[in-house]
């Protein structure tokens, strides 16, 4: 069953279907840590229950569109107040997604958040506790992965979708899994979000994919390419590509274990890779600029936070100015990963079981060496300059608050590929 759930007047019936959906957030840690983990796609199991009827006061009621012609409807809700445009977000329980959806709310769009009835890290949140965490948006606990249980969640508002969000994401970046969420998810976000009235898609991409050689970006650009498509057919309808480098947490994993006295670990002698980190805030504000700014219609916009580019050396010295310590670095060869991954793909021959294991080697390598920077075409290298800068948030502000705070809520979970 499907359950709809408005937190900011009115009451809402939940119509009947099936309810699961999967997300990660869409980037990985691009330096090792000293100890491994072990890696198993998750298991959801789906629930099902008799119908009931649930309502609680909305501050902000959704509101259905007036227009009344495809030609009236045309990039009409840019023309609209904020209160007054729906936006689904899919995705809204993850990393990202969460903060995009208090980003939106706090701009004073109304928000429907599709989200899952087990969220977070294995599912880990309840819907109570989802609920909580996405007040202010209208909740709707759906299965992304079902095309048919997705259009009767949107249309079980009774109202039109302005805008689609997508914060989709790989939890793990296995192969299947990357098809699964990264491109069929996303797609029947995409089907489904048309079909209730959406006349633009903000999608939630990475700026990896200029050089895919993983499974997650080669599912990431298909779909990218039918979005792309899609508004080439329909004039009607527009799109915004956000290809964001790293995250925050993808580069805090190690920050406790230097605190704790360990080396900070990285490949060759540090200087393989750069990227200009950005916040989930600036990146939730980026996102939500996408909705109505008209510069960004129908662009793929990669995005960093501010300041220059930053090494895995210079990281590690950041933190240990910080820590008041002397640097302390372990440097491993990058061999050592050709060699693993090298053996992983002749285990796949035998053991087909170790797909998953072998595409995680292979994004550990990955984010090992490829900065995450713009490619430039030019001259086909990474290029800090053609790399637009976004936001206040810096690295070694975020460094602090893990010194001071920890990793509570940045925890990696099956994101964490070491």
């Amino acid at each position: 069953m499907s359950l709809c759930f408005s937190l900011n007047v009115s009451t809402l019936n939940s119509p009947k279907y099936h309810s699961h959906k999967a997300h990660f957030s869409s980037q990985f840690i691009n330096q090792i840590q000293v100890n491994s983990l072990s890696h198993s796609l998750p298991s959801f199991t789906l629930n099902s229950s008799l119908p009931f009827k649930f309502s609680v006061k909305r501050i902000n009621p959704i509101r259905a569109s007036t227009a009344t012609s495809v030609e009236a409807t045309q990039f009409s809700f840019r023309n609209k107040n904020p209160k007054d445009i729906n936006i689904a977000v899919v995705g809204s329980t993850g990393y990202i997604g969460k903060f995009v959806v208090k980003e939106l709310i706090n701009r004073g769009f109304n928000v429907i958040a599709v989200a899952r009835e087990k969220s977070g890290i294995k599912g880990k949140n309840s819907k109570e506790e989802t609920l909580n965490q996405l007040q202010g948006a209208n909740v709707c606990f759906s299965d992304v992965t079902k095309l048919e249980t997705l259009e009767k969640s949107l249309n079980g508002f009774g109202v039109s979708v302005d805008v689609v969000v997508s914060c989709l994401a790989s939890r793990t970046g296995g192969v299947k899994d990357s098809w699964k969420i990264d491109y069929e998810a996303t797609k029947n976000s995409l089907v489904a979000g048309k079909k209730n009235g959406a006349k633009h898609f903000v999608l939630l991409s990475a700026i990896c994919v200029q050089k895919p050689l993983l499974e997650f970006q080669r599912a990431k650009l298909k779909f990218e390419a039918e979005l792309m498509r899609e508004a080439e057919m329909d004039s009607g309808f527009t799109y915004s590509i956000v290809r964001p480098t790293a995250f925050f947490k993808s580069l805090g994993g190690q920050v406790e274990l230097v605190k704790d006295g360990k080396p900070y670990v990285m490949f060759g002698d540090g200087n393989l890779c750069a990227c200009k980190p950005i916040s989930e805030e600036d990146l939730a504000s980026f996102i939500a600029d996408c909705v109505l700014s008209e510069d960004k219609i129908n662009q793929i916009l990669p995005i960093g936070g501010p300041g220059k580019a930053l090494t895995p050396l210079e990281q590690g010295e950041i933190l240990f100015r910080l820590l008041g310590k002397k640097p302390n670095f372990l440097k491993v060869p990058i061999g050592i990963m050709d060699f693993a991954i090298g053996a992983l793909d002749f285990l796949v021959k035998i053991f087909p079981s170790m797909e998953d294991a072998a595409e995680f080697g292979k994004i550990g390598r990955y984010y090992a060496a490829e900065s995450m920077l713009v490619l430039d075409p030019d001259t086909g290298e990474y290029s800090a300059e053609r790399t637009p800068s976004y936001g206040e948030d810096t690295l070694e502000e975020f460094f602090e608050k893990v010194l001071r705070e920890g990793m509570a809520g940045q925890e990696l979970g099956e994101q964490a590929i070491f």
